[in-house]
């Protein structure tokens, strides 16, 4: 596999179809869905105002938290496993990858408020590669027995794990589909990276945020 595209690359009426597949797979936010077939209420307007597993537990229990969870687990694993099974070029299985958690991310049909692509990029991992999950696992255990904190945790792994993919050996397109899923998951948490850093440190809640987000952790699925 190479990740080098030539200057005449162009997708095919397939990989295109599937990529834009990808996206709408993506915008099936289930927390939100859950949550208003449960309860009649909008869950962007609840806890951290995410669609996230973890804001769907916080109202609805673990339940809800398993239910959100599991279903944005298996929209990743579907994306990422159909784009395959099509036989698409590496590039746009990565493409297809990215695709699922952007629409997870800013879903078209709720005005682009979603989630934060955790559960989703893992599933599409897991289908992917599993062994760079394996990666994250890998990173992830040593980092939260040191920090005891699981969104800095979390983010750790997933700012480290492209170079874990790359340090281990694997393909230039692993990297990049590493690379980009982590770029997407950092930049959605970036509220809550800073607002970890600072409770962790003794400082005074950053401005604006809730009081409610500051009773936890505030990573989203």
């Amino acid at each position: 596999m190479s990740l080098q595209l030539p200057m005449d690359y162009a997708l095919t009426g397939r990989e295109y179809s599937w990529i834009i597949a990808s996206y709408f797979i993506g915008c099936f936010t289930a927390g939100y869905y859950w949550t208003r077939w449960r309860t009649g209420q909008d869950i962007r307007e609840l806890g951290s105002r995410t669609v996230g597993a973890r804001n769907v537990g916080r109202t609805l229990g673990a339940g809800g938290f398993t239910v959100t969870f599991l279903l944005d687990l298996a929209k990743g694993a579907f994306a990422a496993a159909g784009a395959i099974w099509l036989g698409l070029r590496p590039e746009a299985v990565v493409a297809s990858l990215v695709a699922v958690v952007v629409g997870h991310n800013w879903p078209a049909q709720l005005r682009f408020h979603g989630g934060k692509g955790v559960a989703v990029s893992t599933g599409a991992l897991l289908a992917y590669d599993p062994f760079i999950v394996l990666c994250l696992v890998v990173i992830f255990l040593p980092v939260i027995a040191l920090l005891r904190n699981f969104t800095l945790s979390g983010m750790t792994a997933f700012m480290l794990g492209p170079l874990a993919v790359f340090l281990c050996g694997l393909d230039k397109v692993e990297v990049a589909a590493m690379s980009l899923l982590a770029i997407l998951v950092l930049v959605t948490h970036r509220k809550n990276i800073r607002e970890e850093i600072a409770r962790m440190a003794g400082h005074r809640p950053v401005k604006g945020s809730s009081a409610q987000m500051h009773k936890g952790p505030n990573e989203e699925a």
